[in-house]
């Protein structure tokens, strides 16, 4: 599909939104507004088959993922959002880079809940920060079986009182492989499937 092919082509060399100039920001949006209008999933939250899985974010204008590339010593690497729909689960994971041996991990997990044909509502539940080595990540998919599994973490792990911490967000592309995402806060998301 060329709106597809022009949406990547568009994102490609923005290093996930940190490097997007104003002109490339608005040519972007564009495209996944152009890409929007042809969602083959007219019901996205129903369709758990394409929803459930791990998907490692392309593109976003969060301020709060991008500006954790900006903290000293800190180089933002892949960001994942892990969804499970049989738990009504969402875990998002960030992995910084940095010093050697200092490569750090900011997650936050969260349940949904839908609330129409394309939107949900999430709210957080726990945040766990810190060194990947402590921790002993080395994937998304263990990390997550071992939050399931209610692992304790030597970082800073705490609690999220969710009347304090939720939000809604709007699926408004899904296919195979590629989802698109607007949150409450005026943010888009492109993620692709792992």
């Amino acid at each position: 599909m060329m709106a597809k092919a022009a949406l990547i082509d568009a994102i490609a060399l923005t290093d996930r939104g940190l490097l997007a100039t104003q002109a490339q920001k608005q040519t972007i949006l564009a495209a996944i507004a152009n890409l929007e209008d042809f969602n083959p999933t007219p019901r996205p939250v129903e369709a758990s088959n394409l929803l459930n899985g791990d998907w490692r974010l392309l593109y976003t204008t969060s301020k709060a993922l991008l500006n954790l590339d900006r903290l000293p010593f800190c180089k933002l690497g892949q960001i994942y959002q892990s969804i499970r729909v049989d738990t009504a689960s969402v875990y998002n994971i960030a992995e910084i880079s940095g010093l050697p041996y200092l490569e750090g991990l900011v997650s936050v997990a969260a349940k949904f809940e839908p609330v129409s044909e394309r939107r949900v509502q999430v709210k957080f539940e726990r945040s766990i920060i810190g060194l990947q080595r402590l921790i002993e990540y080395n994937s998304p998919v263990t990390f997550i079986q071992q939050i399931e599994a209610g692992r304790k973490f030597p970082a800073i792990d705490v609690p999220i009182k969710s009347d304090q911490q939720q939000g809604w967000l709007d699926i408004t592309y899904i296919d195979n492989d590629l989802r698109i995402g607007r949150g409450n806060e005026g943010s888009v998301f492109v993620l692709s499937k792992t």
